[in-house]
């Protein structure tokens, strides 16, 4: 499944455009390297999203092509970030 896709079955983030935008800017990468909307996501993939001041890290559990909303959340696991837990 494409990354822009993905992010918005998960609910990650809200749009699907928004996701695109956020993966063309550099704001989205997979494993360490930005990553473009189309890059397929696979599981155990890690995602990390930087959206304004905030990064979210997560790890893919789960690829499916729809999702309903009490089930997205379990398609991937947010990591805690090492320089946040420092502090």
């Amino acid at each position: 499944m494409r990354l822009d896709k993905f992010l918005k079955v998960s609910r990650l983030i809200k749009r699907r455009t928004v996701a695109n935008e956020a993966c063309d800017a550099g704001r989205v990468s997979v494993n360490g390297k930005p990553a473009r909307a189309s890059y397929d996501v696979k599981v155990g993939d890690l995602l990390s999203i930087t959206l304004g001041t905030k990064t979210l890290r997560a790890e893919v559990l789960s690829v499916q092509e729809y999702a309903k909303k009490d089930s997205a959340a379990s398609m991937y696991r947010m990591l805690e970030d090492t320089a946040e837990a420092e502090a």
